[in-house]
């Protein structure tokens, strides 16, 4: 037997099976630079008598940009993607190079669920690979492109991965199949709306959508750039933002950063808390603005966003920046029965867990619990900047001081007027208690940002 001709054949056997999605593969990462591993893998079932040829999941490793990545991408020519356990194990595996060589891992995910046929041995596949990727959160970049259709449990590495990238008309993400949840609901909904990215408003786990293939490869270079280099040259370290001082809004925020560094993460979800990697200086920075011309009332989804975001920034030692304009928590009933206290004291909690620079820029209200989480001095903020217009008080208005303290006996009218006046509420009254470190002129809050940073960052 020519040992050499038989393995040309089982190469071309495998080539031939998985001839789109090594295409894909193809896509995302630089020419000729994948490598295949465990290629010859296979499981074999009563319910599926043909071999899989370790088609259900391709894995292996390539460059983005010259910068190494471990590859998982699941093959639905074959057998839908079925998940089996000897998928699992062969991810599994996949994950535990990228580990020992500290390596960003991308999962190409494209599958309508488990194969039935393995019972529980595909239930502790999947168990061991969930808890591999999560022992992996924080360790190296886990990004996550919906490549089609995801049902069933694995669809949970959304949850797990520090990116997820929607592909625009063609992703659909669902713990159930679509026409279950869509039957359960005894409703007739298209796929996309149950699973596509606009269905996740409030899941929180489209983190970016893209059109193609090849804008996800942009974004994985540009988010990995940040990750792991920290300092890189930059435009003019003294340029000024002198539209802010014309009009403080989200649009002349973002011109604060390096020029084409800013990734918005989550826009499809919490609008009004806008979360951003960017570069300061050439610094790497994770950024929060909220963005709102009367001020930000907090929910339960905006807040979980916040804690989100702030966790990406400790797992990835990023100094974090915060530009507060925020009236403090909703007041309506909504609010006061939901998740909001709790999701706002984990923010709290991982805030102390982030061992770097944080920053804080009051651009317009910082209000009651508005400036104590997001301002406050004893929160841990190495520097607290506020603009010159912009507004620190314990109440937003008089109206609001005297329904807080209507029956306290301490709701003197002519008091609390002069008390909450605006030009009481100016930030020079938090500078006098040393806990405002500078009032600023909007236009020039870029050089001392990076002046800040430079001081720092380590």
């Amino acid at each position: 037997m020519d040992k050499i001709k038989l393995l040309q054949a089982r190469r071309q056997q495998l080539l031939d099976a998985g001839k789109v999605i090594r295409e894909e593969i193809s896509n995302l990462v630089d020419k000729d630079s994948f490598v295949e591993l465990s290629a010859f893998s296979f499981s074999e079932s009563e319910f599926y008598p043909d071999k899989a040829e370790g088609e259900g999941v391709v894995c292996g490793f390539a460059t983005i940009n010259d910068y190494p990545y471990y590859i998982v991408a699941q093959n639905n020519q074959v057998l839908s993607g079925g998940i089996s356990k000897a998928n699992c194990d062969k991810i599994s595996k996949c994950l535990e190079q990228a580990e020992k060589n500290g390596a960003p891992v991308i999962y190409m995910l494209s599958t309508l669920g488990v194969r039935v046929g393995e019972g529980v041995n595909v239930l502790e596949g999947i168990a061991a690979l969930l808890a591999k990727a999560s022992a992996l959160k924080g360790v190296v970049p886990q990004y996550l492109v919906v490549n089609g259709e995801v049902y069933g449990q694995v669809a949970l590495l959304s949850g797990i991965c520090d990116f997820t990238f929607f592909i625009d008309k063609k992703s659909v993400l669902a713990t159930t199949s679509p026409l279950v949840i869509t039957a359960s609901a005894g409703e007739n909904a298209p796929k996309e709306k149950i699973g596509g990215a606009e269905a996740f408003a409030h899941a929180q786990l489209a983190t970016i959508v893209v059109n193609n293939l090849g804008e996800v490869k942009g974004k994985i270079a540009e988010l990995s750039e940040i990750l792991s280099v920290g300092v890189v040259d930059c435009d003019d370290l003294n340029r000024s933002v002198n539209s802010l001082n014309t009009k403080v809004n989200t649009k002349n925020l973002l011109s604060v950063f390096d020029k084409n560094s800013v990734i918005e993460l989550g826009a499809g979800y919490a609008e009004q808390v806008k979360c951003v990697l960017a570069r300061l200086g050439g610094i790497s920075v994770a950024a929060v603005i909220f963005d709102g011309d009367e001020g930000v009332e907090l929910c339960a989804c905006k807040a979980r966003k916040l804690k989100d975001f702030a966790r990406l920034a400790s797992n990835y030692a990023l100094p974090y920046i915060t530009f507060v304009n925020t009236l403090g928590i909703k007041a309506t009933k909504e609010a006061a029965d939901s998740p909001v206290i709790k999701e706002l004291a984990d923010y709290i909690a991982v805030l102390g867990t982030l061992d770097t620079a944080k920053i804080s820029v009051v651009t317009g209200k910082a209000i009651g619990l508005g400036y104590t989480v997001f301002a406050a001095k004893n929160m841990g903020y190495d520097f607290t900047y506020a603009f010159a217009n912009a507004k620190i008080a314990l109440f937003d208005s008089v109206q609001g001081a005297e329904i807080e303290l209507a029956g306290s006996g301490a709701a003197n009218g002519k008091k609390l007027a002069e008390k909450y006046a605006d030009e009481n509420s100016d930030p020079v009254n938090a500078a006098k208690g040393g806990y405002i470190d500078n009032i600023i002129e909007p236009a020039f809050v870029r050089q001392y940002l990076i002046a800040s940073l430079q001081m720092l960052v380590k």
